[in-house]
């Protein structure tokens, strides 16, 4: 398995907020499947960073237009080399 980072820019209009329950709902599905391991959102910058687990780019982008805010996004994928955080770290020893 190998590991992808969409980078997603998107732009919103009067339907897009109608659409983010339906999308954190797939969003969610696929967390819950190891599928994504991490979703961070900008409003700022109005840009999103997904990291997926998947066997190929085309498998990575073919789950990512499944969304029902695909419309509004233009986006990258590229494949990760090092991939590290603290989730993947073991917990720091507390000592009594």
């Amino acid at each position: 398995m190998n590991k992808f980072q969409a980078i997603i820019k998107f732009t919103m209009d009067e339907d897009f907020m109608t659409l983010v329950p339906a999308h954190r709902t797939y969003i969610n599905f696929l967390m819950n499947k190891g599928i994504i391991d991490s979703y961070a959102v900008s409003m700022e910058s109005q840009t999103c960073w997904i990291t997926l687990n998947t066997e190929s780019k085309a498998k990575a982008d073919s789950y990512l237009a499944k969304t029902p805010l695909y419309k509004y996004w233009t986006y990258t994928i590229e494949e990760l080399f090092v991939y590290d955080s603290q989730h993947y770290r073991l917990p720091a020893l507390q000592f009594n």
